[in-house]
């Protein structure tokens, strides 16, 4: 599968020679100083690995060498063809760029000066002082100047688009040859895949080989130092890399779900032995598959995100303590419904979070209290992370007040920050419901991507083809992410894939990666264009939000879509004395508010600044009561005006700052009659999100 760019540049198969996650990626591997009993345990493992890697190799099919040329062929000409659709592409591209430019000398070139023009010579007329009028004068000729820059430049701008006008039906038509001779390249070359792949079915068709291949990829990732600096430490160790070696079913799985970090198998079968003992339910269904993919994403330490405040907090996370976090959280009914389904390899992509396992509940209890309807939502492009687009704000000016006892996903939803911190977020929450996610850097951009029931989708920023993504000893462009995904979904097919890519790594091949630039071997190129194959059944979904990679959503656009009320729920209560009005009961709500399902029960209100209604209700007894709100927030500043029938002026208190947990306001006092009442309540214009539950007064005595 090749996916476009702007310019719709068509990579090339051969080219795009896929590295599957970190199956294929070579571990670096730090010096290794190792005791007598080591080298002897090496000595043990490199045997065993060359003894495997002869056999398979004798077992491995003579290939057609006029097969193998045609495959050649048609990937060069792939290469060819895909260099000249760039360039087609490019030169059809310059009239949509010229039109850009023409804009931008029109709009904020020559407009920012005709606006900067204008406030100098309103500051002219105003002035009061001889230096006020030179400085307002000096600002006139500087706009001036620069509008003429402007002009100068737009009639330049406005010759080299009417010429790449002039030429666009030519470039047209050479775009759509380009492209045509691509789709038959394209063609050409996996037809001649599918020939040679004939060939090969006796080795990758079939799981007769498996157990060796397994055995012997896992050899070649860990090393035989790297088990034997494992295996030396002590004979709990040793005895667990023999059972390692000895449970094929274990290699083969760890394998399909991408190997341990940086080959750390020892390591990873530590972790997933301590998992067993410490759960009876992770020996089967989906919570083994989640206690395998605890166990290879954290076999090489996760540094874990602390306050600064905590200088005491653990330094990594416990992988242990990780699983059993989910299991229970799972078990509990707190993640998301998907969670489930996952493969192994899916799950990896959730239990990575560098986040503490008491922040990761932090941020699912945060979100069911403050913004439920992120959670409830069916379009899973946006469910949970849409908390980025109406929470954290785009900019940097208020970063400076993070909070040293504050984690750092509180502090971004607290102060906002640029499109790094956004994609942090938007990555951290979707993890805390079992969601699993990628991270996308871009030029000068970072963005994020998860997983959907359609497939992989990128948030707040360009698609994967403008993608890629660095992480421990992986890394992927985004196309080769997404490619990986893609045939994922078929696991009868990649299989296939696998086998092709345990073959180049016990041979030695060097894999291809598409964000290193580097070429693998046969047996990699194979593996690529099997993945190719498999996935062209596969639907790309675009991004999400790439408007608001670098940018607010504008408040006329959040949408807010009351959940209907039942009249059970408007319903006032008094009992002791104490008058409990749901925030949901009143119907004259005016400004941005929206009724939601609490999972504290009932319903809750969710406003922004702006917000007003006032609630009719019956007091026992005439007196003065305190009044108070059950309120959620995220963010500090939001105030409330509160007015009793009528009574002026309001009385302006201030919400406090819960970090989206449900708290009391401070009371305030207010006289109510006996019987029929009015409680006026309005959120402060500038006040950003405040979610109620309800509103409480209690008689005082």
């Amino acid at each position: 599968m090749r996916i476009l760019n702007p310019s719709c540049l068509l990579l090339s198969a051969a080219g795009l020679l896929l590295s599957i996650g970190s199956a294929t990626a070579k571990p670096k591997q730090a010096a290794v100083s190792l005791t007598p009993e080591g080298q002897k345990l090496e000595s043990q493992y490199e045997a065993t690995f060359k003894a495997l890697q002869t056999e398979i190799t004798r077992s491995l099919p003579s290939m057609n060498d006029r097969k193998k040329s045609t495959l050649l062929s048609a990937s060069a000409a792939v290469r060819k063809a895909a260099a000249e659709a760039e360039a087609a592409q490019k030169s059809l591209g310059t009239i949509g760029g010229g039109k850009a430019l023409i804009d931008h000398a029109k709009g904020k070139w020559i407009g920012g000066a005709e606006k900067g023009i204008a406030a100098a010579e309103a500051a002219l007329k105003n002035a009061k002082t001889d230096a006020e009028r030179d400085a307002a004068k000096k600002d006139i000729a500087k706009w001036q100047a620069n509008k003429e820059d402007g002009i100068r430049e737009l009639k330049i701008r406005q010759a080299n688009y009417d010429k790449a006008k002039a030429d666009e039906p030519k470039l047209t038509k050479a775009n759509e040859a380009a492209k045509a001779s691509l789709a038959k390249a394209k063609a050409d070359e996996m037809n001649a895949t599918k020939s040679l792949l004939s060939d090969l079915a006796p080795v990758i068709g079939t799981d007769k080989l498996d157990a060796k291949l397994a055995k012997c990829t896992v050899l070649a990732m860990a090393t035989p130092s790297g088990l034997a600096e494992f295996a030396q430490q002590d004979k709990d160790k040793e005895a667990l890399v023999a059972k390692l070696l000895a449970d094929d079913k274990l290699m083969k799985e760890m394998l399909i779900s991408g190997g341990a970090n940086f080959g750390k198998y020892g390591r990873a079968m530590e972790i997933h032995s301590a998992i067993q003992k410490a759960s009876a339910k992770a020996a089967s269904g989906n919570l083994q598959r989640l206690a395998l993919a605890t166990s290879l994403e954290h076999a090489q330490a996760i540094e874990q995100s602390n306050p600064k405040s905590q200088s005491n907090a653990p330094a990594t996370i416990d992988p242990v303590k990780r699983y059993l976090h989910y299991e229970k959280a799972f078990l509990d009914g707190e993640l998301d419904p998907a969670f489930k389904d996952f493969t192994t390899w899916e799950y990896r992509h959730v239990v990575g979070c560098e986040a503490s396992d008491e922040i990761l509940a932090w941020g699912r209890e945060m979100l069911r209290n403050y913004r439920p309807d992120h959670i409830s939502t069916a379009d899973y492009g946006w469910r949970y992370v849409s908390a980025v687009k109406t929470e954290v704000p785009y900019g940097s000016q208020n970063v400076q007040y993070d909070k040293d006892t504050l984690q750092q996903y509180q502090n971004i939803i607290l102060n906002g920050g640029v499109c790094g911190r956004r994609a942090f977020f938007g990555r951290f929450i979707l993890r805390t419901f079992g969601i699993p996610t990628w991270g996308v850097t871009q030029k000068a951009h970072a963005a994020l991507s998860h997983w959907t029931p359609k497939g992989w989708v990128v948030n707040l920023g360009a698609g994967y083809e403008h993608s890629w993504w660095d992480k421990g000893d992986v890394s992927l462009s985004g196309n080769q992410f997404l490619l990986e995904t893609q045939a994922r979904a078929y696991p009868q097919d990649f299989i296939k894939v696998l086998r092709s890519q345990w073959i180049s790594r016990i041979l030695g091949e060097e894999a291809y990666n598409d964000r290193k630039k580097t070429e693998g071997g046969f047996w990699s190129s194979v593996a690529n264009l099997q993945s190719i194959a498999i996935a062209s059944k596969a639907i790309s979904l675009g991004p999400l939000g790439q408007e608001l990679a670098e940018a607010n959503e504008p408040q006329g656009k959040q949408k807010l879509a009351p959940a209907p009320v039942a009249p059970t729920e408007e319903k006032v209560s008094v009992k002791d004395g104490v008058i409990t009005i749901p925030s949901v009961a009143s119907g004259k709500a005016a400004g941005k508010s929206s009724a939601m399902k609490s999972y504290a029960g009932g319903m809750q209100l969710h406003s922004l600044g702006g917000f007003k209604t006032e609630y009719q209700f019956d007091a026992p007894q005439a007196g003065r009561y305190k009044l108070t709100a059950s309120v959620a927030t995220v963010q500090e500043g939001q105030k409330f005006l509160f007015t009793a029938n009528g009574t002026s002026p309001a009385t302006e208190t201030a919400v406090p700052y819960t970090i989206g947990m449900w708290q009391q306001t401070q009371p305030i006092e207010v006289t109510l009659k006996s019987g029929n009442n009015t409680l006026q309540v309005e959120l402060k214009e500038g006040s950003r999100g405040v979610t109620i539950k309800d509103f409480i007064l209690t008689a005082v005595k």
